[in-house]
């Protein structure tokens, strides 16, 4: 509150630790613990789950409809590239060369999808863009492909991630870390996900890495006790804290709640999820965009909640309220709060997607989701990153910053329609500023991404 921007960016400093990660372990809750080996833990944790799943509402169509024809043939919206980047403001920055040319985003999927190379190809020539080669890193045993109801599901969500992270910085470089969950009760992909995120980190790998999974807080058993079986898988983001990599996580896909570890099963009160509540971690929510076939808009982006789902957010049950929060703590009380920015999401909204790693559902496909959401924003990243000539690191002080001073300057666009209340859950409005439903709302990306990269 108050703090300028140099105070607000993470400063180096000679012992190689950043001003602002010592400032975020000091006001959350639990500091990083050390690295779990996979599969083994401290307490049984939860399995992460995409956070696309559920939310893929066509598959194998022939071709890409316009906006115009999904509403009366499907009664949803659809959007493809070319109306993000129209909606966002990013023609600007590409004019200019911004396109995260010499940066490069880590994608962190379980499985991954064995055609995604092909696929990315024909998504590239339908809509246009530069080829890109995909680098596909193996972590651990990660199983052949057979096609199970698992392998499907972390399919979709890996075409999405690479497919858009790639739409919006079509320079920059994808690798894509692949991760082999193990698939009998019991069994988790948290650790697998962090040593590998580490070691994405150790060896630089990249300057974004960007998570589209998670898991409720309440489902690790030892939520009630601390937790400290999900704080000592935080050491990967530790690690990316002091070595300037920034981390997103999706914010969730189920509004104010968010799932049991029952099957489909919802709590019937607020709660939150990790990794997207950790304070080293940006919270990426969902928005609701309503553009034309051009990619104009018809109406002030609003809070995702159509109906198929809702942006995540709320209050940690875990973390105490972070240093860049202060100037929020009216919202947040003494906790961290969720989600930090805003991107598109939405299924009446959704994205344009290609994919054949399901014989049965070849072609064109529909999905959103807040694993729509945070790729898009780590291609944002990416082009900031380039324009800075830098990594930028965690993104929350000078974010949160930007927002308190004259937001709309910085390209910070208010979101103020709609509340992320979803299955009988009282969620939360959105306001003037900052509010749990869309944090400080979404962006111009021009504006952004120049602020962003300001020293």
């Amino acid at each position: 509150m108050g703090r300028s921007i140099t105070r607000s960016r993470a400063v180096r400093t000679a012992a190689g630790i950043t001003a602002g990660a010592a400032a975020v372990l000091a006001f959350s809750a639990g500091a990083p613990g050390t690295a779990v080996a996979s599969g083994a833990t401290s307490a049984a944790l939860p399995k992460p789950i995409p956070a696309s799943a559920g939310h893929v509402l066509a598959k194998g169509m022939p071709a890409v409809l316009p906006t115009s024809v999904c509403l009366s043939k499907i009664h949803i919206r659809c959007y493809t590239p070319q109306q993000y980047r129209k909606a966002y403001n990013l023609a600007p920055l590409y004019k200019s060369g911004i396109n995260g040319k010499g940066r490069t985003i880590v994608i962190v999927d379980s499985f991954g999808s064995p055609t995604i190379q092909k696929d990315l190809n024909t998504f590239d020539k339908t809509f246009g863009l530069p080829g890109t080669n995909v680098d596909v890193r193996k972590w651990g045993n990660v199983p052949a492909w057979t096609g199970t109801s698992d392998q499907l599901g972390w399919a979709g969500e890996t075409t999405l991630d690479v497919e858009y992270a790639h739409a919006i910085a079509p320079d920059a470089k994808i690798v894509l870390v692949e991760t082999g969950v193990a698939e009998t009760e019991g069994t988790t992909g948290f650790p697998e996900m962090m040593a590998a995120e580490k070691y994405a980190v150790d060896h630089h790998w990249g300057d974004v890495i960007s998570q589209s999974f998670g898991a409720t807080e309440n489902t690790f058993s030892d939520y009630a006790t601390g937790a400290a079986s999900l704080k000592a898988l935080r050491y990967a983001f530790a690690d990316a804290l002091k070595k300037g990599v920034t981390v997103l996580g999706a914010s969730g896909d189920n509004g104010a709640t968010d799932s049991t570890t029952a099957p489909n099963g919802l709590y019937t009160f607020r709660v939150n999820s990790w990794p997207s509540s950790d304070p080293m971690v940006t919270s990426v929510g969902g928005t609701q965009l309503t553009l034309d076939d051009n990619g104009n808009r018809t109406a002030p982006d609003q809070v995702w909640n159509d109906g198929y789902g809702a942006g995540g957010g709320g209050i940690s049950g875990v973390f105490g309220r972070p240093f860049y929060q202060n100037g929020v703590a009216k919202v947040t009380g003494a906790h961290r709060g969720t989600p930090d920015i805003s991107m598109t999401a939405a299924v009446n909204g959704a994205a344009w997607t290609y994919s054949s790693y399901d014989p049965k559902n070849v072609g064109w496909g529909l999905t959103g989701g807040t694993s729509e959401a945070t790729p898009i924003f780590a291609g944002i990243v990416a082009l900031a990153d380039q324009k800075a000539g830098h990594d930028l690191g965690l993104l929350n002080p000078k974010l949160y910053w930007l927002g308190e001073h004259a937001a709309a300057k910085y390209g910070i666009v208010d979101v103020t329609k709609g509340n992320n209340s979803f299955q009988g859950v009282t969620g939360y409005n959105a306001v003037k500023g900052y509010d749990l439903s869309s944090g400080w709302g979404t962006i111009n990306a021009t504006l952004f991404v120049d602020a962003l990269a300001r020293r």
